[in-house]
């Protein structure tokens, strides 16, 4: 059984699998955004409950990026930046897998500075629960 650190490395890994894939995809013009998006929004999603595993706060299935944040907030735990705004990333998930979406004009830049940061946030916050006093 992993301990909640291993699970949260675990997300980590599985993020940076997704970003690799959304840099791929996102310098590619003729990409749909809907595909990019839907990258981008797992790496949130994975780095949001990697962050949760890390401080033992048990997750229900859900690709709900605000109810993610809501659990952050109800944990009293440090919030991404940006956390206001990552809701719309959350239609990517599914909606975007098996139907088309009505989302928002992509600006791929923006979107690729907002992952980023996500992801340094959640490697910082692993990085003090799994060795705290560095």
């Amino acid at each position: 059984m992993k301990t909640p650190v291993d699970l949260a490395q675990t997300l980590m890994t599985l993020a940076h699998r997704d970003l690799d894939v959304f840099h791929l995809l996102a310098g590619a013009s003729h990409i749909a955004d809907e595909s990019i998006g839907f990258h981008a929004q797992q790496v949130v999603e994975k780095c949001l409950k990697a962050v949760l595993a890390c401080h033992r706060v048990e997750v229900r299935r859900t690709h709900d990026l605000s109810r993610l944040i809501e659990l952050l907030r109800e944990h009293h735990l440090p919030l991404p930046p940006n956390a206001d705004s990552l809701e719309l990333l959350t239609p990517y998930a599914v909606m975007a897998r098996y139907d088309v979406v009505q989302s928002f004009a992509m600006n791929r830049e923006e979107v690729s500075k907002l992952v980023r940061a996500i992801v340094n946030w959640a490697e910082k916050q692993l990085s003090v629960v799994a060795h705290p006093g560095f």
